[in-house]
């Protein structure tokens, strides 16, 4: 079993920053990649980043590419999502996730991929 919390989330003007973290407990955490998606009510799940358990390879979703950045501490269990030049559009609920135990290096795109869940942290940009 893996537990995740998020936390960070709130209400910020359009271009400002926000951190988002993910707490992770449990099984093997240091050897699972971790992912972000977010989703707002009607509208299917959206991936936004992904990084692998080793900090070697990180992934972004064509949306966030350029503005968002993960960064990831396995000893402190925690990977966080630091979001810049945040749009209206980035409004939504923000989820983290981890894969099964996987090989270095590899990260997953596709949330059917990602086995434990957390429960969101509200993320709302207005303009």
């Amino acid at each position: 079993q893996v537990q995740l919390v998020e936390s960070g989330g709130g209400s910020v003007q359009a271009g400002a920053s926000l951190e988002i973290t993910c707490s992770l407990s449990g099984e093997m955490t240091n050897i699972r990649a971790v992912g972000w998606f977010r989703q707002v009510p009607g509208k299917e799940r959206e991936f936004v980043a992904s990084v692998s358990w080793d900090n070697h390879v990180i992934r972004y979703g064509d949306a966030v590419k350029g503005r968002f950045i993960v960064s990831r501490n396995n000893y402190m269990g925690w990977v966080r999502l630091r979001m810049n030049d945040l749009k209206p559009e980035d409004t939504a609920l923000y989820t983290c996730a981890v894969t099964a135990p996987i090989s270095k290096g590899v990260v997953r795109v596709g949330s059917n991929s990602y086995v434990f869940w957390g429960r969101g942290t509200q993320v709302t940009v207005s303009s």
